[in-house]
């Protein structure tokens, strides 16, 4: 069963996280003081609704308490984030996400009570250097200071083994959560899954124990 999310702020991150949210089968409520993003988004989400969410009332309205998780996308108005990150908190939401153009912006939020801050600008420069500047990487998540999630294309010397044979749990104390293959992505019985030639495989562990993959396999730095 689906869960319950209100997005505020339908730009460029609020609508991609709303749409995706509601084709994961969840209910979505966005919301936007900008009427032909509504409309736009319409479609694409449970509910969408024109709002200026500085207004004490319409917040009130929207029934806080309702829903499982918050996604203030507002990136351009530092009051209104305020207001919607106070009135989720003051609602009791029980995740409440908040976008955050600097580490100063997302101080603030997260001060006011937001559980987890997210920097689009930093963390898409993250993703851009990791893969500009290590051959073989095709992406790269950042989960926290020191850890995140990679893509690995599978090199030469793994086509033809399986997961378990090269086992990278126990050399390189990271986890193997998917193989990417042509458009699809494998998640079940990874371990026994004989690699091809194009797969790549997408890793979880620490930045230094990637590193280590990295290096013993001869994934080089340009």
């Amino acid at each position: 069963m689906g869960k319950s999310f209100i997005v505020f702020g339908i730009g460029r991150l609020g609508s991609t996280v709303a749409k995706k949210l509601y084709a994961m089968h969840n209910d979505v409520l966005a919301v936007d003081v900008n009427i032909e993003k509504i409309k736009t988004i319409s479609e694409d989400v449970t509910t969408a609704i024109q709002a200026d969410i500085m207004d004490a009332d319409v917040l009130e309205d929207l029934g806080l308490s309702n829903f499982d998780c918050a996604v203030i996308a507002i990136g351009s108005s530092l009051e209104s984030a305020i207001m919607a990150t106070i009135s989720c908190v003051e609602a009791d939401v029980p995740m409440i996400i908040a976008k955050a153009p600097t580490r100063r912006y997302g101080a603030i939020l997260k001060r006011l009570g937001a559980h987890k801050i997210i920097y689009p600008e930093v963390d898409m420069g993250v993703r851009l250097a990791k893969s500009l500047s290590d051959n073989g990487i095709s992406d790269y998540f950042e989960i926290s200071e020191n850890y995140g999630v990679i893509e690995y294309e599978v090199t030469e010397d793994w086509v033809g083994k399986t997961v378990r044979l090269l086992a990278f749990r126990s050399h390189f104390h990271v986890n193997v959560i998917a193989i990417r293959r042509d458009e699809g992505l494998i998640v079940h019985n990874i371990a026994d899954e004989i690699l091809q030639k194009g797969d790549a495989i997408i890793f979880f562990g620490s930045d230094e124990d990637l590193k280590e993959i990295q290096k013993e396999h001869g994934i080089e730095k340009n």
